[in-house]
């Protein structure tokens, strides 16, 4: 399999450090917060978790100082070698860090896990036919009723994204750029080593297909809800008042399913279970 993994694999070699940085500025501190808001209530207590995509680990810590078993996965071996450093460093103990494509997870029996959480790939498979390949692979080792947590990039996102760098902004008069991302949801970008291959979603659909895939919803959210292009408002917030910022953070969860949120979302935050 190769096309845009291997689009992929580079950019992470060029920003695999970046990756890590990214979760501890003022939008990566938002949307790690509401995210494990998000996802807390419904983790299992004990069992097996698969961190899928998971990049250079935070998730994992996270989940593995909650007592989870967890394996942490990922297509880049950049971000791999990362995840085994921040681990190390925080002192947390995972049982596997390994390479693996979401489309053949073949290396897992059906049933492997208590929940999969799938925060990074959905977004970087434009082809409908590997997201569908990948969605199943990801029921295939989830057990009967497991957790199934996904990551989406809403297409307005994308388009943002577009227009908050100079140097991409011509696209935007690209009438053949806008109609395939608003239309289909397919995003490339002619420049290396950037953001190259992306699948913009349409929030309106997300629930019907991942309903054909297995999953049945259990919620969609945005994971930084009305606080979006507010990140160091908040941010300020939590070292010049720490308990006001732990309420915005409760607030910012609770409220991340409005519907309205969703469209211009910097991420979606899909939660479901099997069967």
């Amino acid at each position: 399999m190769d096309g845009p993994t291997d689009a992929v694999q580079d950019y992470y070699a060029s920003y695999h450090e970046r990756e890590l940085a990214r979760l501890v500025t003022a939008e990566g501190r938002l949307e790690f917060a509401v995210t494990t808001r998000l996802l807390a209530p419904h983790l299992p207590s004990a069992g097996r978790v698969l961190d899928l995509g998971g990049g250079p680990g935070r998730y994992s810590a996270w989940l593995a100082e909650r007592g989870l078993e967890v394996t942490l996965a990922d297509l880049s071996p950049n971000l791999l070698d990362l995840a085994r450093r921040h681990l190390a460093d925080r002192g947390v103990s995972v049982r596997e860090v390994v390479q693996a494509d979401a489309r053949d997870m073949s290396r897992w029996p059906a049933g492997s896990f208590d929940a999969v959480l799938a925060l990074g790939p959905f977004y970087h498979l434009p082809d409908p036919q590997d997201r569908e390949r990948a969605l199943a692979e990801v029921v295939r080792v989830t057990t009967p009723g497991g957790l199934v947590a996904t990551a989406w990039m809403p297409r307005w996102s994308l388009l943002r994204r577009t227009l908050a760098i100079a140097d991409e902004r011509d696209r935007l008069t690209d009438p053949a750029f806008v109609d395939a991302l608003l239309a289909r949801g397919e995003y490339e970008n002619p420049h290396r080593g950037r953001f190259t291959h992306a699948h913009g979603a349409d929030p309106a659909r997300l629930d019907q297909d991942l309903a054909q895939a297995g999953v049945r919803t259990v919620a969609l959210a945005s994971t930084d809800g009305f606080a979006n292009g507010l990140h160091d408002a908040v941010d300020a917030l939590r070292t010049q008042e720490p308990a006001r910022y732990e309420a915005v953070l409760d607030l910012l969860a609770r409220t991340a399913t409005d519907p309205s949120l969703l469209g211009t979302a910097g991420h979606l935050l899909h939660l479901g279970r099997t069967g």
